[in-house]
């Protein structure tokens, strides 16, 4: 009697420990990637706050990589970037879903400020957006936050930095957008009703005022960095995380602000005013007194504006020796 309670015992210990045993780490990195695989189905950037963020990106064991994006969305944080950067990140997270390198080896998600303020401390992150990647075997390095400030926020550019911490490759692949070819047709269209109307005085089009002036806003537009802008991305300003202070003009040669894009241009037009002016001193039929005024309001426009144009220069490229007027 007493070797069947004995007997009764142990089986009801057994029992109890084998229920109570704890996972192993496979079993637990079995249930994360399930999980981070059902999330990522359902919305290939994944929300994630404290609890998510500390459980499947900084917890172990982990055999996958996370890219988390680190933004402020809420129009009250003022990022006037955030949106734009998002919806570049997704673009890269949704061609990655729909690509051959799919796996469960690499995962995407978005952390807010609202929504995680104790891991922007944790991280030092004084700004967004900002792009860390989260590697699968050992710990981050400095490579592993992306420069957007050097890079932009562009998702092809994204997808480089990406295919060098991962050795995945993407290629981007974004959503079809007719606007830019319904503009072109109102914009053919509107020329083509303009020529049908004056179809019996195009004089203008042998105008060289015209040509001139056209040839001119092209090349501003394409000396000043618009190109830049529309391959890289990159934002408008640039804020110091550690004082607050706005920057309109990128302190490295390497890099290009958008409004830096727009001084540059109004700097090189007014550069161009200058020298018409000048160039209208030698017209015979403007009166002596006049050509005076053309001659030193265009020498004063074209030596200021240019020494403004080479001091910008110099705050790009610190080891430039030349300046003029201005430091």
């Amino acid at each position: 009697m007493n070797a069947i309670k004995g007997s009764l015992i142990l089986f009801i210990i057994g029992l109890f420990c084998h229920t109570a045993s704890p996972k192993t780490k496979q079993e637990v990195l079995q249930e994360k990637v399930h999980q981070l695989m059902e999330w990522s189905n359902r919305r290939t950037v994944i929300q994630m706050g404290g609890s998510k963020f500390a459980n499947y990106v900084k917890s172990k064991p982990r055999n996958y990589s996370v890219i988390v994006m680190f933004t402020a969305l809420n129009p009250k944080r003022g990022c006037s970037v955030c949106q734009e950067a998002s919806d570049e990140f997704t673009i890269l997270a949704n061609s990655y879903r729909f690509s051959p390198a799919y796996s469960n080896s690499l995962f995407f998600g978005v952390v807010d400020f609202d929504d995680g303020q104790d891991i922007f401390r944790t991280l030092g992150l004084n700004s967004a957006p900002a792009f860390i990647h989260f590697p699968a075997k050992g710990k981050r390095k400095a490579v592993d936050t992306y420069d957007i400030q050097r890079y932009g926020f562009h998702a092809d550019n994204i997808a480089k930095w990406m295919a060098e911490r991962t050795e995945i490759v993407v290629r981007i692949f974004r959503p079809p957008n007719y606007m830019g070819t319904v503009v072109l047709v109102l914009l053919f269209s509107l020329a083509g009703g303009l020529l049908y109307v004056r179809r019996n005085s195009l004089d203008f089009f042998y105008n060289k005022t015209f040509w001139g002036v056209l040839s001119i806003f092209i090349v501003l537009g394409m000396t000043s960095g618009q190109m830049w802008n529309h391959i890289r991305g990159p934002p408008y300003y640039h804020r110091n995380p550690q004082n607050g202070a706005i920057h309109y003009i990128h302190g490295s040669s390497q890099g290009q602000l958008v409004a830096e894009t727009h001084l540059v241009m109004l700097i090189n037009a007014a550069i161009v005013v200058g020298f018409a002016l000048l160039s209208e001193v030698h017209n015979p039929e403007m009166e002596v007194s006049k050509r005076k005024v053309f001659a030193i309001g265009g020498l004063v426009m074209v030596v200021f504006f240019f020494s403004l144009l080479i001091s910008v220069f110099r705050r790009k490229y610190q080891s430039y020796p030349y300046s003029l007027l201005i430091r």
